[in-house]
């Protein structure tokens, strides 16, 4: 009695009866295609990303996109923040110095609305807020434009509010991108893990 088994090929059990050899490796070759096509895709880059949308140019509404974007970018994200309409003069140099904290309709200046409109006010709610911040030592709206820079933080400015403020684009601090448009700005959100309308 023998025991021997008959030997057949792997081509032979692999091969599905439904599918010839040349259709066969036509499949192979597309998957291979595709694979190559996802790697090409898949450009290695991990980091998580944010968009920042500034949209306010009051002395306290500096600060949130900046120390937001400051803290990400320490983090190895990679961060935008898009400037436009009030936003803007965050970035603008000479603006910038000169951001008011709004006393009227804010919940943390203790006077009736009718008292925080009054002139000077907004003023005065603006040097109590730079005393709090110069009493506990934090950065400047300035520092924290020179930092975001130097950690990568792409600060935007928007075209179109360029324009229709009627500024120059040298009027902002050196190493902030301008010329963006909506589209490019449009785009890093659509690939941004975290998306903040400031």
């Amino acid at each position: 009695m023998s025991t021997d088994n008959p030997t057949t090929s792997a081509d032979e059990t692999d091969a599905d009866p439904e599918f010839d050899a040349a259709e066969l490796q036509a499949l192979r070759e597309r998957v291979e295609e595709l694979e190559g096509a996802m790697a090409d895709l898949d450009d290695g880059d991990d980091r998580k990303k944010m968009t920042i949308v500034a949209t306010q140019g009051s002395f306290d509404m500096a600060y949130p996109p900046l120390i937001l974007a400051s803290t990400a970018a320490a983090f190895g994200w990679d961060v935008v923040v898009f400037h436009t309409f009030w936003g803007l003069d965050i970035l603008h140099e000479e603006n910038s110095k000169d951001l008011k904290l709004s006393a009227v309709g804010n919940p943390n200046v203790p006077v009736p609305n009718a008292v925080a409109a009054l002139p000077g006010m907004d003023t005065m709610a603006t040097k109590m807020m730079q005393k709090k911040i110069d009493e506990n030592g934090t950065a400047t709206i300035e520092e924290l434009i020179d930092l975001s820079l130097e950690s990568g933080v792409d600060l935007q400015a928007c075209q179109m509010t360029i324009e229709l403020m009627d500024y120059d684009e040298d009027d902002f601090y050196d190493g902030v991108t301008t010329g963006v448009g909506a589209a490019t700005a449009l785009q890093h959100m659509a690939e941004s893990d975290i998306q903040l309308l400031v």
